[in-house]
């Protein structure tokens, strides 16, 4: 026989129409709420530096470009800061210089799977934890503006390609004086090379590399060479969120301290 609930079999559509009702908005009695709270100051704090150095003038100085304003395309960028001496955008431009190329990186964070997941529970609470009820009311996922934006993550992704060869190249012309010869190692140099590793680990440690290394492939042993790549950025993608976190302050720490030389207020023999 059916097992029956108040009388009533367990199968009926009335009965799997109901839900339990809590008066409460979760039973958990764990500090449920420390991670998004956590991700949300940390978030936060990125946000705001990130709109202060856009606006801050003091971002080149020999050898040294900050990376949030790098590549420089305007003329009114100093000689040594153009990309390649490039200046696509010539004296009309009068805005920050890093207002051009924001748009690459910050999209891809933004639309970032594991960044997405962050935001989205400490910022719009949808939900901010696991078996703790969101307070909105309709849930349209991301089906409709601003949300289905989302899915161009992966064009995203190969814009971040190009911001990590710029920062590499910046790297690399670190390793001169401000006199441009090679050979210099200051501590800004260091920290430039610490950041583009790690920018490019978690760059290439992206769900949709990982797919344009060898996702769509039925068989691996027809391309060995793709199918090592994909191992490669598969042992990488489990490190994905640590290499998000890591990277997220390495570019901020590797921006401040440029701007910091840059402004005279660190200044010793191994800057």
């Amino acid at each position: 026989m059916t097992q029956t609930t108040a009388g009533r079999p367990i199968n009926d559509p009335g009965q799997r129409k109901q839900r339990a009702q809590f008066g409460v908005r979760t039973l958990r009695t764990d500090r449920w709420w420390l991670a998004p709270a956590i991700t949300f100051a940390a978030l936060a704090s990125f946000l705001v530096y990130g709109f202060w150095a856009i606006f801050d003038k003091s971002y080149f100085i020999e050898p040294y470009i900050a990376p949030f304003s790098s590549p420089c395309l305007t003329s009114s960028c100093p000689e040594g800061a153009r990309f390649l001496g490039i200046t696509i955008f010539g004296d009309w431009w009068t805005l920050p210089p890093g207002i051009l190329i924001l748009g690459l990186p910050a999209g891809f964070r933004l639309t970032c799977y594991y960044y997405r997941k962050g935001y989205y529970r400490a910022f719009w609470l949808s939900p901010p934890a696991c078996a703790v009820a969101e307070p909105h009311k309709k849930y349209t996922g991301e089906t409709r503006l601003p949300l289905i934006m989302q899915n161009i993550h992966r064009y995203f992704f190969y814009g971040a390609v190009l911001i990590a060869l710029v920062l590499t190249w910046d790297a690399v012309l670190a390793l001169r004086d401000e006199n441009g010869a090679w050979g210099h190692v200051g501590l800004g140099t260091i920290i430039l090379w610490v950041n583009v590793v790690l920018i490019w680990a978690y760059t290439l440690s992206c769900h949709s590399c990982r797919h344009i290394t060898a996702g769509r492939l039925n068989h691996f042993s027809k391309h060995p060479l793709r199918y090592k790549m994909w191992t490669f950025v598969s042992k990488l993608n489990r490190r994905h969120m640590l290499l998000a976190w890591l990277s997220m302050y390495s570019v901020m720490i590797a921006d401040l301290y440029v701007r910091l030389v840059a402004k005279g207020i660190v200044n010793f023999p191994f800057a």
